[in-house]
């Protein structure tokens, strides 16, 4: 296919090498409709956008049946979900959950090595979500919008030698490799410190001698949110990324996260390290490590000037299954709770001496998980600023130093 610059999808570079169709980089394999009745309670996962899109790491749908190895998807395998919000949806995965079948409106990408690498790939797709995300924007009907496998064939880009390949790569899964590092370490972590507190808090039936029993809102103050639409940046300031439900789950904010005047009330903004908790919609809790923002409405900030963050955060998260379970029997569109489960969800607090030799055993545990997950932010933004660099032909690989 012979490419020029009127080409609505050509990508300019300064890289050296020969110029392809997207599409003539790899196979595009679009996942399976699934009837209702395909879907079972057990089987193989049934891979969607869900899952993918919210870090699910395991699958809320499977099936019995058998199908074309054509959508069988196996670890790192390469995903590319087209359809849906074009802020959100179309994106890039390696695929990270056990052995499945491909739901429709993904694309299984299995790269042709004549030309690229897996790894390569994987890197120029991201590079490409802009574009990718552009393309959706323009046809969105609905909220939803769609890349296609026309699409695919009008993008064009060079792509170097596969010596130059594997050099760039090696820049850019150095750090993806020590985010993940840092992930599987937090993981451990948090397993250590739940077995710690479940030790130390639940392996008794008595309220021990010494202790006295509280409640959530006895030991912290939980903080809800400013309605953010009413705290918009003034024309001379420099907005403020706002927190919301979307941005607590996915740990960071981004260039599609609202704005807020950073003039608020100085207990209304996050900090890293801050513990947040979503009573409505979306429950859950969590230690915030992604930047400095405002807290929207349906958020609680929970601070203490009594008891250290372990403590508030570990009895906030050990009652979270309640409150889910709450919120669900009175969700109509949206479930919630209110402040009163807060005021009867019990905690058992020791006495000092007991309380220090508990903390000295979880604060470093949660501050060292804080620190990984603000040195992984920090990694992702590197590799975010040098992937376009690098594809770009921009920056050439030496002179990133390692």
């Amino acid at each position: 296919m012979k490419f020029d610059e009127s080409s609505l999808y050509y990508i300019k570079s300064n890289v050296v090498g020969t110029r392809y169709s997207l599409f003539d980089l790899a196979t595009w394999k679009n996942g399976l409709s699934f009837k209702k009745t395909d879907f079972s309670d057990t089987g193989r996962p049934v891979i969607k956008i869900a899952e993918l899109n919210n870090g699910i790491t395991s699958s809320t749908s499977f099936t019995q049946g058998s199908y074309s190895e054509d959508v069988f998807i196996r670890w790192d395998d390469l995903l590319f979900s087209w359809s849906g919000n074009p802020q959100t949806s179309i994106d890039v995965f390696r695929y990270r959950l056990r052995e499945g079948w491909l739901n429709q409106h993904i694309f299984k990408v299995t790269p042709n090595e004549e030309y690229i690498t897996k790894d390569f790939l994987y890197y120029v797709l991201k590079h490409l979500k802009p574009n990718f995300t552009q393309i959706a924007t323009n046809k969105q009907t609905t909220g939803l919008g769609h890349v296609t496998v026309a699409d695919l064939k009008r993008m064009s880009l060079v792509i170097p030698s596969k010596e130059m390949q594997n050099q760039i790569v090696f820049v850019l899964k150095t750090i993806d490799d020590k985010i993940e590092t840092n992930r599987r370490i937090n993981d451990n972590l948090l397993q250590q410190a739940q077995s710690i507190f479940a030790h130390e808090f639940l392996a008794f039936a008595g309220l021990p001698y010494g202790w006295h029993e509280s409640s959530l809102l006895g030991i912290a103050d939980y903080l809800n949110g400013l309605a953010m639409q009413k705290y918009r940046p003034k024309v001379d300031e420099q907005g403020l990324p706002v927190l919301k439900i979307k941005e607590l789950r996915q740990g960071s904010c981004d260039s599609n996260s609202e704005q807020c005047s950073p003039s608020i009330k100085p207990e209304y903004i996050v900090h890293d390290g801050d513990v947040i908790f979503s009573w409505s919609g979306s429950l859950l809790v969590d230690l915030w490590c992604g930047g400095t923002c405002g807290l929207n409405q349906h958020l609680f900030k929970v601070t203490s000037s009594k008891y250290d963050k372990w403590f508030y955060y570990a009895w906030t998260n050990h009652h979270l299954q309640e409150f889910i379970a709450i919120a669900a029997d009175k969700a109509t569109t949206m479930g919630h709770i209110k402040r009163e489960e807060l005021s009867k969800a019990k905690v058992l607090v020791p006495p000092a001496d007991e309380y220090d030799r508990i903390s000295a055993l979880l604060a470093p545990i949660y501050d060292l998980i804080i620190a990984n997950r603000i040195e992984n932010r920090r990694l992702a933004e590197l590799r975010d600023q040098l992937l376009p660099r690098l594809m770009s032909g921009e920056l050439d690989v030496s002179e990133v130093p390692l």
